[in-house]
């Protein structure tokens, strides 16, 4: 069975015959990393601060058995999405040859030989002696439980956790995914490329701390006089809204930019201009098809959509009548 699909797994790459990020053949592991680790992990075991927000869970590769778990099955997935679950259709998003790829690299990776893939954090990615972190590295794998007192802590597991805090938890977000041991953290974009940026306000370079550039569209705008009603909005908007359309309303945030079609960029004049009260209540109460907005009006009550819009219309851009 491993031959077979490593010999599948080889020629679909040489079969596939077209680029990704200037690589040809279609290298499996790029489109993967790029696409598919946000929910199911760099590693393939659904381990991600995603994965607990999501009912059904994202597929466990780790966990499958090479019988079941095909090359023909995952390819099914890409290119039909799985109803009635987050997995939603590839097809017309990348091409055959990417589908073909990426299928045969997370059986082959994955299913057969239950590898843990690429690190994330190597200096390609900008992640230079990451063993400096190596206090930190038992909170950010979930062997110590972020919730765990300080008193309880060894001087050594103190200071890693002093190091996780102000280090790796934006990325990270929490200590154990998965594990209901300890306050699951708000819900921050996780595994952000690094970039030179920081959340300080405002944002400044620091070697030790640096997310991303994706971090500056994570900072919500300060309000001028803001009426209960915007406050509320406020309050609202960042707590549903935001993980997927930026802090800032942008869209640009990670999880912005992951999803396609990327979230409406609430700042944006040219897509605000014509964008009433009445469209954007509708939209917000129905979703939009076939693409990653829900519809809210089994969670939002009326006065709780119009409050979000009149913070849009605040905070964004002006909403017309």
């Amino acid at each position: 069975m491993t031959a077979a699909i490593r010999a599948l797994a080889g020629a679909l790459l040489v079969a596939a015959g077209c680029s990704f990020a200037g690589q040809t053949p279609v290298d499996g592991r790029a489109v993967y990393n790029f696409r598919c680790y946000f929910c199911h992990g760099y590693s393939g075991d659904a381990k991600t601060l995603a994965a607990t927000f999501l009912n059904p869970p994202p597929a466990n590769f780790q966990a499958a058995k090479p019988a079941e778990m095909t090359v023909a099955r995952v390819l099914l997935a890409l290119r039909d999405g799985r109803p009635g679950t987050a997995m939603k259709p590839f097809l017309g998003v990348i091409s055959e040859g990417e589908m073909q790829a990426v299928a045969a690299f997370v059986v082959d990776e994955f299913v057969v030989h239950k590898a843990e893939n690429t690190r994330y954090h190597t200096v390609e990615n900008g992640w230079p002696n990451h063993e400096r972190y190596a206090e930190a590295f038992p909170f950010a794998r979930g062997e110590i439980p972020l919730s765990r007192s300080w008193e309880s802590l060894t001087p050594d597991q103190a200071a890693g956790k002093r190091l996780f805090l102000s280090s790796c938890v934006s990325c990270h977000d929490r200590g154990a995914p998965g594990d209901d041991e300890g306050p699951a953290w708000s819900t921050r974009a996780v595994s952000y490329p690094r970039g030179g940026f920081s959340l300080a306000t405002p944002p400044k370079v620091d070697a030790m701390t640096s997310a991303s550039p994706y971090a500056l569209h994570e900072i919500k705008p300060k309000l001028k006089s803001p009426t209960p009603v915007e406050r509320r909005g406020e309050k609202l908007f960042q707590d549903n809204c935001a993980f997927c359309h930026g802090a800032d309303g942008s869209g640009q945030n990670w999880i912005g930019k992951f999803l396609e079609p990327h979230p409406r960029n609430l700042r944006d004049p040219g897509i605000m201009a014509t964008m009433t009260r009445g469209r954007l209540a509708t939209a917000i109460r129905n979703g939009i098809p076939d693409t990653s907005m829900p519809a809210w009006k089994d969670v939002l009550r009326e006065r709780d959509i119009q409050a979000i819009i009149a913070y849009i219309d605040k905070a964004f851009h002006p909403v017309q009548p």
